[in-house]
């Protein structure tokens, strides 16, 4: 069992986690999420999807920063997205 919040293995966390309203996470503490249900109703491709995915998951953070002076909780928690 991994503790998120007291061991250092953001550095090499390759996760990410789809909502259940279609939102890519790239961590439970992340304040961004990336649309994924528009690309679907607006009539995207299996690429437009994997771009916008692949995207987020670029940009993800080093470290949740849970430690960090003015971190903030996300308004939307772990139980509100699924995790």
């Amino acid at each position: 069992m991994i503790a998120s919040v007291t061991n250092p293995f953001c550095g090499a966390c390759d996760r990410t986690r789809i909502t259940s309203d279609g939102q890519v996470r790239t961590c439970l503490f992340s304040q961004r999420e990336t649309d994924l249900r528009s690309i679907l109703r607006g009539g995207g491709s299996d690429d437009d999807l994997v771009a916008a995915w692949t995207g987020a998951h670029g940009g993800k953070a080093r470290a949740h920063g849970i430690n960090e002076i003015g971190f903030v909780q996300p308004e939307r928690t772990m139980s509100a997205i699924g995790g």
